[in-house]
């Protein structure tokens, strides 16, 4: 085992001893949740000895953001999750004040290889602080790790000029087919704006910087965090979560957003050029989303499954807080990004209740369709030979007080999800709208919930809305309303944890 330090040891204490403090059910059931304290971005996405391994911002002694660490769990399915000790703590001159986001790949000799952003705060002429931001190394069996001897490896002194050492953070590794290893950062240039640079290594030790892979130019919104930079299905694809954006329509909202753009990369160039954009999740909580490719050839995103502007609120009793989304596939159809549940899902399904031909008209329950562990699909359409409705909703998390609900206008295309009535207190963000391919009143949606939060996957992946919930878990109605007369089909499972 490697020598480990005293900061490392006393989280490692304190985290197997706090979590014993948090019951089974006060957790998610099949999406992972802080060990102790808090999550924020996931980490280190990686597939290595046979497992998943999935990394995340940690701050263990308390429910608040705070130093950060490097929280570690494992997986074989994606969905059951094992918790690890901590793998990285602020312990080092050069990351004393934070171990920031980065990633993980394979090294040649079998290790598992981390890099992250290492953070110091550092005193300005003015006397106000920044943070100088580097990137840093560390390397492991799984288990254990050990930060490298020769960290940083990349600093200031290799970045060009106009490129910010304080925003400069995030790194993405990957190998290209030829063995070399790379890796995107996200940026801020001198107009203020984000950009992702992009550098290379011939052994994953040694790097040298390449190029400005792609500049924002103040298109959306400012600094550019948690890149992420894959070939998919013929195109590239960029994902990163931009700060700070203006709404677009309704393709972005304000505040901080997550992106996605296509387009072709010049390899000889090393610059991408883009030829579509789009939200990643058009819902209220999602953010720094990272990818995998699966063993069997799956490129698999996760990402964290909340939003920084309501990050203020929660149930006063608990002692976590911060969880990951449901792994996606991903895949690209119509030169748009398409996401759906990963098929390891579907074999946590029990007890299927199925309906045809429902007419909704006013307010229906159906026998058999409750519960707060679901996965329903849902087809709607105008009443056959009738005029179109006006408005179709499925209300969930429901009892006599409190629901959340999904609604959909025909008449617009707008899909609607709203949390208002809940159980927040607080007047946060309770509610996101989304321009939806309808065919007249036509629509397909998937609701998976677990017991904190709904994840809405509209017409096959094309979209998807997710939401934190915050409602006493023995609010487990379902129901749906019709302004005018909707056909509906339903097929609701339980999903088991075991």
């Amino acid at each position: 085992m490697n020598k480990i330090s005293q900061v490392l040891r006393d989280a490692h204490r304190y985290e197997e001893n706090a979590e014993k403090m948090i019951a089974e059910e006060d957790r998610p059931a099949f999406h992972l949740s802080a060990r102790t304290g808090w999550l924020n971005d996931p980490n280190g996405f990686s597939y290595y000895n046979g497992k998943y391994h999935l990394f995340y911002q940690y701050h263990p002694y308390d429910s608040h953001w705070g130093p950060m660490h490097w929280g570690h769990a494992v997986s074989m399915d994606l969905l059951h999750w094992e918790y690890y000790p901590a793998a990285l703590a602020p312990d080092e001159v050069y990351d004393k004040d934070g171990c920031f986001s980065g990633s993980a790949v394979v090294l040649d000799d079998g290790s598992h290889l981390l890099m992250y952003t290492g953070v110091v705060k550092e005193q300005q002429s003015d006397g106000t602080v920044r943070e100088v931001q580097t990137q840093c190394l560390a390397v492991g069996d799984g288990t254990d790790y050990e930060k490298y001897a020769k960290n940083p490896v990349i600093d200031s002194k290799v970045l060009p000029e106009g490129c910010s050492r304080y925003d400069f953070r995030d790194p993405k590794i990957w190998r290209k087919k030829d063995g070399t290893y790379c890796c995107v950062v996200g940026n801020r240039s001198d107009d203020k704006s984000g950009q992702i640079l992009l550098f290379s290594s011939r052994d994953g030790f040694t790097w040298n910087y390449e190029n400005v892979l792609i500049s924002n130019r103040n298109r959306f919104g400012k600094m550019w965090e948690c890149p992420d930079f894959f070939e998919l299905d013929g195109k590239w694809v960029l994902l990163t979560s931009p700060m700070d954006m203006l709404p677009s329509g309704f393709e972005y909202h304000n505040g901080n957003n997550t992106l996605c753009l296509i387009g072709d990369f010049d390899e000889e160039q090393n610059i991408f050029n883009d030829q579509h954009n789009q939200s990643i999740d058009y819902g209220i909580d999602f953010y720094a989303p990272q990818t995998i490719v699966t063993p069997d050839g799956r490129r698999v995103m996760i990402g964290w499954m909340q939003n920084w502007d309501t990050c203020s609120f929660r149930t006063q009793h608990m002692s976590w807080f911060g969880q990951m989304s449901l792994p996606r596939e991903l895949s690209i159809k119509n030169g748009r990004l398409y996401q759906n549940p990963i098929k390891e899902l579907e074999q946590m399904r029990a007890g299927q209740v199925g309906y045809k031909n429902v007419s909704v008209a006013g307010t229906v329950c159906l026998d058999g369709i409750r519960g707060r562990k679901v996965d329903m699909e849902i087809a709607i359409a105008p009443e056959d030979g009738k005029e179109i409705y006006r408005k179709f909703a499925v209300r969930f998390a429901q009892n006599e007080q409190f629901y959340t609900s999904l609604s959909f206008h025909p008449g617009d295309s707008i899909l609607k999800i709203d949390r208002k009535f809940s159980g927040s207190r607080r007047a946060i963000i309770h509610q996101r709208r989304s321009q939806v391919n309808d065919d007249r009143g036509k629509l397909k949606l998937r609701i998976i919930l677990d017991r904190f939060s709904a994840e809405v996957f509209v017409n096959d992946g094309e979209q998807v809305l997710t939401s934190v919930l915050y409602t006493e878990q023995s609010a487990d109605g379902i129901s749906f309303l019709g302004d005018g007369v909707v056909k509906m089909d339903i097929v609701k499972y339980d999903l088991s944890e075991c």
